[in-house]
Parts: C-alpha cells; structure tokens; sequence
C-alpha cells in the first residue's frame, strides 16, 4: 500500500540557545492511504506540533517528510501553501467560518483559491452539502447553525478540493457527546470511502474508533496500538 506520509526522524526545536524548546525529538511515522489514525497525548506532549508539520503549517527543525512520495520539508512558502490547498483538507474544533458568508460560500472558498470556475465551485460546493446532510443549509449563514451543523460544513469545505488527507484537530471538542459520536461516524463513513483521516484528541474513546491509535509523549512516539487490521481494498 502507497504511504500517503513518510515522516522520518522529524525534529522541531523552538528559541535557541538557553531558552530553546525541543517539541519533538525523532518523529518516525508512516501512514498508509486509506488510514484512519488517532494522535493522542496530554497537554505539551507534541502532538499539535506534529500535525501543524503534517499539514504543511509548520516545518521541521531536522528530518524529512513526503506527501504522497513528494519530499516538502524543503519546499518554499509558496510550495507548502500548494500542498496544503491541492492535497491537505483542515478540519477545526472552532470551525473557522466566515461569519458573514453563506454557507455554500464557505465551503467554495478553497474551490476560489484554487482557480475552479464559478459554475463548477457551486456544483461541487452543493453537492458536498448533500454529502455531510446539509443540503437544505446551504444559503444560511453559520451563525444560524448549531455546533454540529458548523463542524458539518467545515468538513465538507475541507473536502473541497478532493484532498489526499484529512487533517482534524480536536473536531468533536466543542460538542456535546451525542453530536459528536455523529460527527465521528461522518469522519468513519469518509475514511470507509478511501479518504486517509488523521484525527488529533484528548479523548480515548474516539481515539479507539481509529485503526490505528499512535500516543506521543514528551516529544517522542510512546505507543501504536491497533484497533484492528484494516480491510485491504
């Protein structure tokens, strides 16, 4: 199976000198296309620097990382700001949407920034809606929108651009439980579809929904357990 991230030896150190922070020390981490992996650990453990490296937000101090068997740790601002639009979709726990947008607007916007013509952005946008069940939505704006319904939209404008992996910090945070164990069978029926998904949480009951649950602890991989051998297409 074709690794969709290649991280080796993957080191970040922030400040220099006496007051240099090393946030990961020698990061090995291969993830398969198709995955569904959980990043766990408590508070400083260095699981939000690892995604923000993961997503192309951020670099590594040392080390290399390939996306889809491109090399991108030396990629320029520019380059990385490709990656992240064409083949990486953001999912956050505040959601992130423009409040004076419409909903099917928002989910269009990585569609703009990719050139996609107006006609074929809304055709897609829409079609996404329908996909995460908010079809009827699309021409309100997030303000009208329960916590479950915004995280719904920013999962489908996440899609937007048909992105290789999935990237989700904390989605079910800022949700009450019922309305997150719906959001996680959304991500679970994404996964299901071929979609490569890598969720970050504090909380070990989703993380067991994962295939694969990968724990970091002070900078460092402490324990991968699977949850079960996932099915081969």
């Amino acid at each position: 199976m074709p690794l969709a991230i290649d991280a080796q030896s993957i080191t970040k150190v922030y400040g220099s000198g006496g007051t240099a922070v090393q946030a990961l020390r020698g990061i090995d981490l291969q993830v398969e296309r198709g995955e569904f992996l959980a990043l766990i650990g408590p508070s400083g453990s260095g699981k939000s620097t690892l995604m923000a490296i993961l997503g192309c937000l951020d670099r590594p101090s040392q080390g290399s990382y390939a996306l889809d068997g491109e090399p991108v740790e030396g990629l320029s601002g520019q380059g990385l700001a490709r990656i992240r639009n064409a083949r990486i979709g953001f999912v956050f726990q505040a959601y992130n949407l423009l409040a004076k947008a419409t909903v099917v607007r928002n989910v269009e916007l990585p569609l703009l920034y990719a050139g996609v013509p107006r006609q074929e952005r809304r055709r897609r946008a829409l079609a996404l809606l329908e996909q995460v069940g908010l079809a009827d939505q699309a021409h309100k704006l997030p303000g009208e929108l329960s916590g479950g319904q915004k995280q719904r939209v920013s999962i489908a404008r996440a899609l937007a651009n048909r992105p290789s992996i999935l990237l989700a910090d904390e989605p079910t945070g800022a949700l009450d439980s019922r309305t997150g164990a719906e959001i996680l069978e959304l991500f679970k029926d994404l996964n299901g579809q071929g979609n490569t998904v890598i969720l970050v949480t504090h909380d070990l009951g989703i993380a067991a929904q994962a295939h694969l649950q990968v724990e970091i602890r002070d900078g460092l991989i402490a324990t991968r357990t699977r949850t079960r051998i996932r099915e081969r297409p």
